[in-house]
């Protein structure tokens, strides 16, 4: 093991927590959250709706699978292994780290990466100990800062549009098959195009703020995203135009918290958020219950929905709200991800049922 050097964790209640640096030394700020994913961190790191967000991982160690090749995707596809083109968390902390990596498609370590994307990360911390008082208290800010190097103050990422920060610049299309589906980049993750494409039709990907209503197009979808859905004044407005087509819509985690607000919804911020790879999901209506994965600090109000919308999915551990649906037209949403990359792919029929309305 090499050496290495002090790093501290410090959140805003004044909790401090000491660990050892395994990334790149600077540091960093932002909002403090947990992912209690088993694997998964090449797909969990590279996943937009973590910009700004300091990751600490539940499971007791990272790096032992290292990090697989960043290969170029066939041309119409997308690329394998990651979610985005870049790492997007401020920083990761976990328990522990294996300096010796042993996987077949390992292509470098986890550490090497992390200094090749100039992302801190720190080992040695007790992230139960971390990740109770986060249950306990709600989101918190937090700081990374190294020993014999420079402080800095707390941020919090919520006070920007993350969105903006993470979608597209341009227009993207994907494949070409018989139905045209607009994705709207709010932060999407890669495996929704893959699952799209997966289901034979063509996604053209559009900036956050793009008005899709002048492209041709058979489907709408919305994607994940980071932050607050306050910031997307611009993208409900085009939402609310795309309904008056009646052609069928979907959104997914911010995605729904959007269609929520075309919808006339307001949105709040949950104390805790919802961080973890198993969280149950109960259809509304049914007694069928679903394992999902979620990452999602703001929750919709639908009390304050319009009497055309009711939910769709019910957080069965604290009743919060996990997607809606239109009683009579083809709106639908999931606050959780059916995509699912990584975590449970129990929910991964939305996207059939998506792809089915579009040929009905």
């Amino acid at each position: 093991m090499p050496e290495t050097r002090k790093a501290v964790l410090t959140l805003e209640d004044g909790s401090v927590f000491v660990g050892r640096s395994f990334g790149y030394e600077k540091p960093c700020a932002g909002e403090v959250v947990f992912n209690t994913a088993m694997t998964g961190y090449p797909e969990s790191l590279t996943d937009p709706s973590y910009e700004g967000q300091i990751l600490v991982t539940t499971y007791p160690i990272l790096g032992n699978y290292g990090v697989p090749a960043d290969t170029d995707a066939p041309e119409g596809r997308v690329k394998d292994n990651f979610e985005s083109e870049r790492i997007h968390c401020e920083a990761i902390v976990c328990q522990d780290y294996s300096w010796n990596p042993s996987h077949w498609q390992s292509e470098r370590s986890l550490s090497d990466w992390l200094k090749e994307e100039k992302i801190p990360g720190i080992y040695g911390v007790d992230t139960r100990r971390l990740t109770k008082l986060l249950r306990e208290k709600g989101s918190m800010l937090g700081k990374i800062t190294f020993e014999g190097g420079e402080d800095i103050e707390f941020h919090d990422p919520n006070k920007e549009n993350l969105i903006d920060k993470v979608s597209t610049k341009e227009v993207i299309e994907y494949g070409d098959g018989d139905k045209t589906v607009v994705l709207v980049d709010c932060g999407t993750k890669l495996n929704i195009i893959r699952c799209l494409l997966k289901r034979g039709v063509k996604v053209v990907l559009v900036p956050w703020d793009y008005d899709f209503n002048k492209l041709e197009w058979d489907g709408l979808f919305i994607s994940n995203g980071p932050g607050s859905p306050e910031f997307a004044d611009a993208t409900v407005e085009h939402i609310r135009e795309a309904m008056k087509t009646g052609k069928p819509i979907c959104g997914i985690c911010m995605g729904n918290q959007l269609l929520s607000r075309a919808a006339g919804a307001k949105i709040y911020k949950l104390k805790y958020g919802h961080r973890s790879h198993n969280q149950p999901v109960l259809k509304v209506g049914t007694d069928k219950c679903f394992i999902t994965s979620q990452n999602h600090g703001f929750a919709v109000d639908t009390s304050t929905l319009d009497s055309d919308w009711e939910p769709l999915f019910i957080n069965m551990n604290d009743d919060t709200n996990e997607g809606i649906r239109h009683k009579t037209k083809p709106f639908f949403s999931a606050q959780f991800h059916p995509e699912a990359s990584s975590g449970p792919k129990d929910t991964e029929f939305i996207f059939d049922d998506f792809v089915a309305l579009l040929r009905k």
